[in-house]
């Protein structure tokens, strides 16, 4: 692998040395706490990406170049892509301590990787360089609706007409609301063996405060609205919290 490292500390606060420590010391846990669900399988990391690795090879071109949207540590999209015939790798995410360790899960990919330190909206609205495929994995719905469709359009523009766009998210029954959504996920305690009583209540506030999940309908109706002339659903998570769609010229 060739890689790049670009960071950007703008508009970052400077933070102490026991500050950082702090933060460090969180972003521990909270690594610690997703990786055991991961590999629990409990938000079916496994079918998800295996299936974006079948979209992949039958959609994307010899050399494509992926374009992976808050991508976290990326260990999930290394193991996808390695054996495809990927050409060139960017990954954008806020957190410089995720693409650390996602510089060292990209070490086995057979091509150039770039990493940004960035948000990932602003970074969609300015991108201006090709790209054949776009991946966002529960990043998306972080933004509110209008912010949704904006990423959209702004995904659509940056695949040039061409190229693929897939995403995986959250997702409402038609006729339900956020709320009832956020009490399904509380049902779920008890599938959720691999973490504590506290880290699954820390999920469930982080949960009210950040996530806003749109129905099938609306997720499949931006993408078309976005100009992209073909929108699927592809997968619905076996505990129907959320989906995977494609979007496609």
């Amino acid at each position: 692998m060739e890689g790049i490292f670009v960071t950007s500390s703008e508009g970052m606060p400077a933070t102490t040395g026991s500050e950082a420590t702090g933060s460090q010391d969180m972003f521990n846990r909270e690594l610690d706490t997703y990786r055991r669900i991961v590999d629990a399988n409990l938000m079916f990391h496994r079918e998800v990406y295996r299936l974006l690795r079948d979209v992949l090879t039958e959609l994307a071109p010899a050399s494509f170049r992926f374009l992976d949207v808050a991508c976290g540590d990326a260990g999930a999209s290394a193991a996808t892509l390695r054996t495809t015939t990927i050409g060139n790798y960017v990954g954008i995410d806020l957190s410089e301590a995720s693409l650390r360790l996602a510089a060292r899960e990209l070490d086995i990919l057979p091509c150039p990787v770039e990493l940004r330190c960035s948000d990932f909206a602003h970074a969609m609205a300015t991108w201006s360089e090709p790209v054949d495929v776009i991946w966002i994995g529960m990043s998306l719905h972080h933004l509110p609706t209008e912010g949704k469709a904006r990423l959209m359009r702004h995904a659509r523009r940056a695949l040039g007409g061409m190229g693929l766009f897939v995403i995986w998210e959250p997702a409402l029954f038609e006729g339900e609301d956020r709320a009832a959504w956020l009490a399904r996920f509380s049902l779920l305690r008890d599938e959720w063996s691999a973490v504590s009583d506290e880290e699954f209540a820390a999920m469930e506030r982080h949960m009210l405060l950040a996530d806003f999940p749109e129905t099938a309908a609306t997720w499949l109706g931006m993408g078309r609205d976005a100009g992209f002339s073909h929108a699927e659903e592809i997968f619905v998570m076996p505990n129907r919290m959320g989906r995977m769609f494609r979007y496609w010229n």
